[in-house]
């Protein structure tokens, strides 16, 4: 994809406005289960505006796909995001529509030169554990035999798993909530295996520049070394020199 090319304009414009409205869908998923106590139109409201983010998201997927010149590459190279627009329509489930916003966002962000590595993997940390707090609390609050009733309960929870630590004071009971923690620690290992090939990237990194400057330090001398000589071998030729003229 050429950088001038109008999908490329397109998703340069869209990419702050996308994510702005991925801050919007997290606050309206939020409130209603923070706000367990919250009314009727306030809960339909945040629904509303889910989906409409969605909706949104949805939207920006058809347009880079009527944009591109080559559409079947296009899906075949974006079949994620076409996943995740499909995802929340299979069945009306509230957390399909969270975990396919969470996958467009996460494909978007991704598209952003500007937003190096460091930057995604902690917004990737914090989105998980928000979301996946949030999601285990809303499907464990209720369960007959559930023991993840606050906020402060799923936040622990989330970074047990998310950590693979798993002290087992607080534990899914239901089948969606086991579910949701399989996906946290999978999620969990995987950013722990990004962040640890980051680090060991910049030790190798480091190493091989100070293995470099080493190396220009170590040919330096040598031709300092080569240079003395050359001047040692000069002095001694003028001195023979001067000494078969004064003989």
């Amino acid at each position: 994809m050429r950088e001038d090319s109008a999908q490329a304009r397109w998703e340069r414009r869209t990419q702050r406005p996308l994510l702005a409205l991925a801050v919007v869908f997290a606050l309206a998923y939020a409130v209603p289960i923070v706000d367990s106590a919250a009314s009727r139109p306030v809960t339909l409201a945040c629904t509303v505006t889910e989906w409409a983010v969605w909706g949104a998201f949805a939207v920006d997927y058809l347009v880079r796909l009527a944009l591109t010149p080559r559409r079947r590459e296009f899906v075949r190279t974006h079949w994620l995001d076409l996943c995740a627009v499909l995802l929340p329509l299979l069945q009306p489930l509230r957390l399909l529509r969270v975990v396919a916003t969470l996958l467009l966002v996460g494909r978007r962000a991704r598209m952003a030169s500007q937003i190096r590595l460091t930057t995604y993997v902690a917004g990737s940390v914090v989105g998980l554990l928000m979301f996946g707090s949030l999601a285990v609390l809303s499907v464990e609050r209720n369960a007959p035999n559930g023991n993840i009733k606050t906020l402060g309960d799923a936040v622990w929870w989330s970074f047990t798993t998310m950590t693979t630590v798993g002290y087992g004071d607080h534990a899914p009971t239901t089948g969606l909530g086991r579910m949701l923690a399989v996906g946290l620690m999978l999620s969990g290992i995987a950013l722990l295996g990004v962040v640890t090939a980051n680090i060991a990237t910049w030790f190798i990194a480091r190493f091989e520049r100070d293995d470099m400057a080493e190396r220009r330090q170590t040919e330096a001398i040598e031709r300092l070394a080569e240079e003395v000589r050359a001047l040692r071998a000069e002095v001694a030729l003028l001195s023979e020199r001067a000494e078969e003229l004064r003989r």
